[in-house]
This record gives structure tokens, C-alpha cells and sequence, in this order.
């Protein structure tokens, strides 16, 4: 049975944290930053707060982590909201919003494979470096839509921000496991704030 193209983001799969937190750390998001979905990958601005990432072709931008949710002082709800995802607004002008993110550099995450209606990832991609595009994200319930993008190939290029580490096969018939597109994998940070696989200086 083919796998459904069905992107759900980073969603981690192991790491070293534990209850209540699991990894999360505070990060700021700009009041009128774009919207942010629970597993994106996000992105340091200069300013100390975060974005959703937005790479194009081989990008060497550097990702801060793994957005998994935040909270901020609705304008429309009069109340602090905790929500998985940052819709985008709804917070006064000048407010900073604070988001959660996880940088654990040990961190490990299930994605699905995209960026083809053909290709997936093979056996020979392990422990390549991939890109990801950001999809598009689901505002009903706040889940992500970035993937492991194929169409970018897996290549030795350290600056790529994961490292695949492996495919996902079992439960057999489960989704995203048969070979083929839209297959699921394992991968981990290569490039993120907390570790940085380019040479020094």
C-alpha cells in the first residue's frame, strides 16, 4: 500500500529530557512574526527571537530547533493562551510571545519524506545530511506541515540542518513505511544552534 503524502513536521521520537518539560527551553517570537506550527523548524533572527523556517535549495541557515508550542497574552481573548502553534497576531503591538522550542543536540525526530511524488529515502541516504521545507501548516489543529525535502539530495554538505538517520519500516503497513515515496525517517540535528558540524575558523 502507497503512503499518503501527509506531512506532520518534526514530531520527536527520542532524546534525553523527561517530565514536565521534555527538552522544551523558552524563546522569544516577535509580536508580528508569521505564523509558527507545532514541529517546525525555527530560525534565530539577530534580534534574539525566533521565526519559522523558510529554506530554499541548499540553505546554510542555521535552525534554533523545533517549535512545540507557546504562550501569549490573547488581545481577542483578553487572557493568556498556551497553544501548540503561534497563529501570527493576537497579541498588542510590541508584545514578545514566548515560545518552546527543543535544541537538545541528542534530539531525535520522525518526519515524513517529500518534495517528490516519485522518490523516497533509500537505505544509501542514511546518514546523509537533508534539507526540509516548511509545507504548509494545518490552522485547525496547529500541526505542522514540514518534511524531509528529497527533491534537495542527500549529500555530505555539512550545513544542512539534519542528519538522516534512518528509515522507518515497521510496524510493516503502518503509514509511511513502505519504500517509496512519502516513506518515514529518523533524523537528528546537524546544524542547529546547539551544534554546528562546519569547520572553525
Amino acid at each position: 500500500m502507497a503512503n499518503t503524502n501527509a506531512p506532520f513536521g518534526f514530531r520527536q521520537y527520542s532524546g534525553l529530557g523527561s517530565a514536565p518539560t521534555y527538552e522544551q527551553v523558552p524563546v522569544a517570537i516577535a509580536y508580528n512574526a508569521t505564523n509558527i506550527f507545532y514541529g517546525d523548524p525555527v530560525t534565530p533572527v539577530n534580534d534574539g527571537t525566533v521565526i519559522q523556517g523558510n529554506p530554499s535549495g541548499p540553505s546554510t541557515v542555521q535552525i534554533a530547533g523545533i517549535f512545540v508550542g507557546c504562550k501569549y497574552l490573547s488581545v481577542s481573548q483578553k487572557r493568556t493562551v498556551w497553544s501548540n502553534y503561534w497563529p501570527g497576531s493576537d497579541v498588542a503591538s510590541g508584545n514578545v510571545v514566548e515560545g518552546y522550542i527543543v535544541n537538545d543536540p541528542g534530539a531525535r525526530f520522525l518526519a515524513q519524506v517529500g518534495g517528490s511524488a516519485s522518490t523516497g529515502a533509500v537505505v544509501a541516504d542514511v546518514n546523509a545530511n537533508v534539507q526540509y521545507a516548511i509545507g504548509t501548516g494545518n490552522t485547525a489543529n496547529g500541526i505542522s506541515g514540514a518534511y524531509v525535502d528529497i527533491s534537495v539530495s542527500p549529500t555530505t554538505t555539512d550545513t544542512y540542518p539534519f542528519r538522516l538517520l534512518g528509515l522507518v519500516t515497521n510496524p510493516p503497513g503502518a503509514p509511511g513505511t513502505a519504500a517509496g515515496a512519502y516513506n518515514y525517517v529518523i533524523v537528528a540535528f546537524n546544524n542547529v544552534s546547539t551544534k554546528q558540524l562546519t569547520s572553525v575558523g
